[in-house]
């Protein structure tokens, strides 16, 4: 028992010697040094978790018309759906469950996205002789607009002051504007059939489902790089949330690809071979629709491994957004249904 107190004694007395030789200075660094890696950790955790380890329970809901429901968004309070067909292509929500339809000029073309910014919502439609955009300030009453050209217009988005939408038919399947009602031409990275732009990152993403290159990215807009796909798939929808670019297809192997900077992708296995259609990253998670598929709802943590979870109703979940405290999805055929979700 001596030697061991004296050995612990004599180690005691070694550790304070190194400690007295360090320099005042070195110690100061190394304090500052972790103060700031405490920093940097309480500042990443700043982002609100609160749906994962939780399980989403949606509830259907009632559109205010069986129309093929393409897209939804949020802004100004309001939830806002646009539709492909219809007397009524548009509908708005305060809450999400109940629903009033609005009319937009013309009816006659199809309508697949809707996006909010600059305090206005902005439609894109893939068919119609004129108007293949529409804008409304309040999502009740809505005027056409002129594309810059007549194509195949899938997918807009709203990013550093702009409104980028893209689309197909030719090498100029994107436009830009800066209000949503005069609109620029600009040329793709390549002619392929571009689906969906997201903002995020300080950049632009667009993936498509034709091509060689099937992901493009732009720094403002305008200007766009062709960027290898993980696998030649389908590429129909892409977001961004938690450090990564997660985007899903509707065919293939590996329906579900992620990347970091938007530039190199890696393939990853879906929860099940599905139709998937959309995907959104919101409260920790990111939660992917499809429009077929026994389990046609897929939720993930970290866009790597996937979660299966059966829908209210066996519909062709087509959209999705996160705002408010609520998700809200709307369907495209089945019939056409909306449906709602909270993890608070």
């Amino acid at each position: 028992m001596r030697k061991i107190l004296r050995f612990v004694l004599l180690s005691s007395m070694l550790i304070i010697s190194a400690t007295s030789c360090t320099t005042k200075s070195d110690n100061s660094d190394s304090l500052s040094l972790l103060l700031l890696g405490s920093l940097g950790t309480a500042s990443s955790s700043n982002e609100d978790l609160s749906c994962q380890n939780k399980t989403l329970n949606w509830i259907i809901r009632t559109p205010a018309e069986a129309n093929q429901w393409t897209s939804i968004t949020y802004g100004n309070g309001l939830y806002a759906a646009i539709a492909q067909s219809g007397v009524n292509q548009v509908m708005t929500s305060p809450d999400g469950i109940t629903w009033t339809a609005r009319n937009i000029p013309p009816t006659s073309n199809a309508f697949l996205s809707i996006a909010y910014g600059n305090n206005l919502f902005v439609g894109v439609a893939a068919t119609g002789t004129n108007n293949r955009v529409v804008t409304s300030s309040d999502g009740i009453t809505w005027t056409g607009r002129e594309a810059s050209a007549n194509r195949s217009w899938q997918s807009v988005t709203y990013g550093k002051g702009l409104f980028v939408a893209v689309g197909s038919g030719a090498i100029d399947s994107v436009m830009t504007s800066p209000d949503g009602i005069t609109w620029t031409t600009r040329n793709a990275a390549e002619n392929n059939g571009w689906i969906s732009v997201f903002y995020a990152n300080d950049q632009f993403v667009a993936v498509a489902n034709t091509g060689t290159n099937r992901v493009m990215t732009s720094p403002d807009g305008i200007t766009w790089t062709a960027r290898a796909a993980a696998e030649a798939n389908q590429w129909v929808s892409v977001t961004y949330g938690n450090g990564l670019y997660v985007a899903v297809s509707a065919d293939g192997t590996n329906r579900v690809m992620t990347s970091p900077d938007g530039i190199t992708w890696t393939a990853r296995t879906a929860a099940e071979a599905n139709d998937w259609r959309t995907v959104i990253y919101a409260k920790g998670i990111y939660v992917a629709l499809s429009l077929g598929g026994t389990n046609r709802i897929m939720v993930s943590k970290d866009g790597i491994t996937w979660t299966a979870q059966a829908a209210p109703e066996q519909l062709g979940w087509k959209s999705l957004v996160y705002a408010d405290k609520r998700f809200v999805a709307v369907a495209y055929n089945g019939p056409s249904k909306v449906m709602t979700s909270t993890c608070e």
